[in-house]
């Protein structure tokens, strides 16, 4: 049975299916194998100081410890610089909040953020949100291989002043030259992720202790070495060389007063100016290493409690280092310093190879993690086949469950990343991607705590939906603080990728946040929706058709989607049976399939189905139960109960062929039903010698029942025979015609246009005529008169007719039709009308009556036409339905409505 670990399979990319035999792999819910029969280790063996402290505080550390602190003290000084700190921290602390609340909430898997946020919020904002996070991670990995390159070029770089090379700078220094050692460097961490996390892991703890020792040596430097001065000398514009003073002052007052506030000036990798923005996106990027832990959730034992216990110590334990850091470089060292050398560190230091050490480990630490976090984000997404054929080879793994063709692809992107030349150029865009996914985390955790869940239970609890909205607004400042375009773009790229993955992904098995938030919200509206306040202008048709067996009623089905407008349209069934003698109600079983019909002919209906001794019983639980609130419906629309043999629609259609079979994507998540398990669901159509379901007694006092429930009838026949009406239909109405007849015609003696039937009647053709497919259509009502009568009221009528059109604005063209041949018809012999229409009607007249409809409507698309109260009496039930069958007899598709509620104003 499908769960949340359900990978989905879409149609992929430009429709291609996607598989796993395609990949020559096969996936189970826990990982992925290199081969069909191969038995899969175990990947989860990480504890939390191994899987997640030691990979935070290496990525949180990683090139700006070393090499950029001295950047952001000095041009932000020692003021602005603890400010963008408590900033960046205080964003990543809101996160992290949601990150602890929505991984304690349940079994995490491998992805990491990704995982946490496609479970969530589904398959469309988790995987356009992780597909930004892997880019993120890639632009990272560049990120701190152009940093661990500058600092090779930093101690073994040839000098700048000079063109032959001296004892250890050896290194030819140039654009190419920084493409070429970071493309060295990436080709080693390659090498190294191949292997796999697990010696990543073990390795790191060792990096972690030479990064520690590095930075003690800092400490205990900053009191043992004595003041130095230095001449710092950088290459400038032609070719000439540009040379600084700096010194270092060991802990000096006036070296701390002059740093406390900023500096800003020009950044020599760059040569541009910098601001408060820039330098906050040069420092941001220490503070993105936050999910270090949680992307190796795929190999933690018990990610639920390693990520949040692990995160918060990390971050607190950096958060100190940086503090005491900042504080200790502004107290010793001259903002010149500070600006024009980003190793000084290594100047000031009792013995320079401590932190060139720690400078190396750590950028090699925080490049490698980052591929590895990438891979397997990529890896997760590639799992759940979200982006199709072009990320499916990232679904194989080693035997140990090393996604080895996801780190080659992260190695390739990154390779891209290097080509940027510098580090200060990527700062940016690697902290907006940053602050994008950690504003989903925040909207993830968001969402679960505002839909009230119950099943949303975390056993984190210091988390409110106030933290969750205040990380998504800080977020979403920094990130056009810093870099509107950047911010900008960021976001159109994801809603690109949200509005692809949402037409081209399936529905998943994982459960929808937004179904949640839906049914909070529609439940307060509902509350809200007040039956009492209702008022004739605000009045729309909220539909109740009965559907026997959609193979012979789909045109009619799609064709009451028309007639809606906006209102409630519920298909319902009568189930005959008796719950008493059956094992468990059958009705349950039948809704999926119900469903997948109404997504198949793309009507936007609510099903409901019930069961019943007798399909007229079903039919008043229907009218009572269905719908909530002011959300009922008002009127029922039945199909026509004649001899007519019925035609399978589902043979017409290509959508249920066998043929669309193939279109469909293998493995495609569909509620458990497929199209050859829909078609057999639903029995043949009925052959003309089948036994009915439904006599005529019982289906004339379907129509009684809801006229006395207060319900409007209508009664739909012929509309077999009514073409484009299906979705992919090109159809605008220019070329079809609505006919509309007012008049009571089985009872002509009536003559009253303005009754509540009649004005019902027009109100339907009208609300037919604004939907999409029949707007462009023609109206035309037809008013019977008898021209040769001495009384030539008529003519009055007609006019006040007009004027009530205009007044309802329905604009229509008035066809007048002297029926005195008909109507001769009507009079009984000794001269007078029969007293009850049903009774005594002629077939001359019937037939009559039937001539003249198809003499002035024969040409029309449907028709309207005013449906007598049936009778009271059950004894005259089949004359009752004679005489309507007669008179719409071979008319084309036609809707026969009595209405019983007013529905029209002339008032604003």
């Amino acid at each position: 049975m499908s769960n949340e670990r359900t990978p989905l399979v879409t149609s992929g990319v430009c429709g291609l299916a996607v598989t796993a035999a395609a990949c020559g792999v096969e996936l189970d819910s826990a990982a992925s194998e290199s081969g069909p029969g191969t038995p899969s280790k175990d990947p989860r063996h990480l504890n939390t100081f191994f899987g997640v402290m030691v990979p935070t505080i290496l990525s949180m550390f990683s090139i700006v410890l070393f090499l950029r602190t001295g950047f952001v003290v000095g041009h932000a000084g020692l003021l602005q610089g603890l400010l963008m700190v408590v900033v960046a921290y205080t964003i990543i602390s809101l996160t992290i909040l949601s990150i602890c609340a929505i991984s304690t909430n349940g079994a995490i898997q491998g992805g990491g953020a990704y995982y946490m946020i496609s479970r969530s919020l589904g398959p469309e904002f988790g995987g356009s949100i992780g597909l930004m996070f892997f880019l993120a991670k890639v632009f990272a990995c560049g990120e701190y291989v152009l940093g661990l390159v500058e600092a090779i070029l930093d101690v073994f770089g040839s000098d700048p002043e000079s063109s032959v090379s001296e004892g250890v700078r050896v290194l030819p220094q140039g654009y190419w030259y920084t493409v070429l050692y970071s493309s060295a460097v990436l080709l080693l961490c390659l090498l190294v992720c191949l292997v796999g996390a697990h010696i990543y892991s073990r390795t790191a703890f060792i990096i972690l202790l030479v990064v520690t020792v590095s930075l003690l040596s800092i400490f205990i430097s900053s009191v043992a070495v004595k003041p130095l001065d230095f001449v710092i000398a950088h290459k400038g514009a032609g070719n000439q060389t540009l040379r600084y003073n700096a010194s270092y002052t060991g802990f000096n007052a006036t070296t701390l007063r002059n740093n406390l506030g900023s500096g800003y000036s020009l950044d020599y990798s760059t040569n541009s100016v910098m601001s408060f923005a820039t330098v906050f996106a040069v420092l941001f990027t220490s503070c993105t290493g936050i999910m270090a832990g949680a992307n190796m959730s795929g190999e933690l034992k018990s990610p639920s409690v390693s990520i949040p216990k692990g995160t918060i110590v990390a971050v607190f334990y950096t958060f100190t280092v940086y503090v005491l850091l900042f504080i200790l470089v502004s107290a010793t060292c001259d903002r010149t310093l500070l600006i024009q050398d980003y190793g000084f560190l290594q100047r000031i230091n009792i013995w320079p190879p401590f932190v060139t050490v720690g400078i190396f480990c750590a950028a090699l630490s925080a490049a490698m993690c980052a591929m590895i976090g990438a891979s397997r984000i990529l890896h997760a997404l590639a799992l759940d086949h979200l982006f199709g054929l072009p990320l499916a080879p990232a679904t194989i793994t080693s035997s140990s469950g090393n996604p080895w063709v996801a780190v080659v692809y992260t190695w390739g992107l990154a390779q891209c990343v290097v080509f940027a030349g510098q580090l200060n150029a990527v700062a940016g865009l690697v902290t907006v991607f940053y602050l994008l996914a950690y504003a989903a985390v925040d909207l993830a955790c968001l969402a679960l705590e505002w839909a009230s869940a119950p099943n949303f239970r975390p056993t984190f609890q210091l988390f409110s939906w106030h933290t969750c909205l205040l990380g998504i607004l800080s977020c979403l400042v920094m990130m056009f603080v810093i870099n509107p375009v950047y911010s900008s773009g960021s976001i159109v790229l994801l809603l690109l990728l949200l509005l692809f993955l949402h037409y081209r992904s399936p529905t998943s098995s994982w459960g929808y946040i937004s179904q949640a938030l839906i049914f909070h919200q529609v439940r307060k509206y509902l509350l809200m929706l007040d039956v009492r306040k209702d008022h004739v202008k605000f009045w729309r048709p909220q539909m109740l058709l009965m559907v026997a067996n959609p193979r012979s009623s789909c045109q009619l089905i799609l064709f009451v989607n028309q007639l809606k407008k906006g209102g409630l349209y519920v298909l319902g069934h009568v189930q005959l049976g008796d719950l008493d003698s059956l094992p468990s109600d059958p009705v349950q079983q039948q809704y999926n399939f119900w469903l997948s019909l109404v997504d198949k002919l793309d009507v936007k209906a609510f099903v409901d189905l019930t069961l019943s001794l007798s399909v007229r019983q079903g039919t008043q639980h229907l009218l009572r139960i269905t719908g909530l609130g002011g959300m009922k419906p008002n009127t029922l629309i039945l199909g026509f109960y004649d001899s007519c043999t019925p035609e399978d629609f589902f043979l017409q259609d290509p959508a249920f062929c066998d043929s669309s079979i193939e279109q469909e994507s293998e493995g495609e998540y569909n509620f458990g039903v497929d199209l050859p398990s829909l078609q057999a669901h639903f029995p043949p159509v009925r052959h003309v010698e089948s036994p009915r379901w439904l006599s005529p007694e019982e289906y004339v006092g379907i129509i009684s029942d809801a006229i006395k429930m207060n319900k409007n009838v209508c009664l739909a026949r012929y509309f077999f025979q009514l073409e484009g009406e299906g979705k992919d239909s090109k159809v605008d109405g220019s070329e079809r015609t609505i006919d509309v007849w007012p008049l009571n015609l089985l009872q002509p003696d009536s003559r009253d246009y303005e009754d509540v039937c009649s004005l019902f009647l027009l109100q339907m053709a009208c609300v037919l005529n604004m939907s999409n497919k029949w707007r462009h259509a023609r109206m035309r009502i037809f008013l019977n008169v008898e021209t040769e009568s001495s009384d030539q009221g008529w003519v009055v009528n007609e006019e006040t007719f007009r004027e009530l059109l205009r007044k309802l604005r329905i604009r229509a063209s008035i066809k007048i039709v002297p029926w005195d041949s008909v109507v001769q018809h009507h009079v009984q012999p000794n001269g007078e009308p029969p007293a009850e229409p049903t009774r005594a009607l002629s077939e001359e007249f019937l037939s009559a009556v039937n001539c003249m409809l198809m003499e002035h409507s024969s040409q029309a698309a449907v028709r309207f036409l005013y449906l007598p109260r049936p009778t009271a009496q059950r004894s005259q039930s089949q004359q009752y339905l004679a005489q309507v069958e007669a008179v719409t007899n071979s008319l084309g598709p036609t809707l026969l409505i009595h209405g019983v509620t007013p529905v029209t104003s002339t008032d604003l």
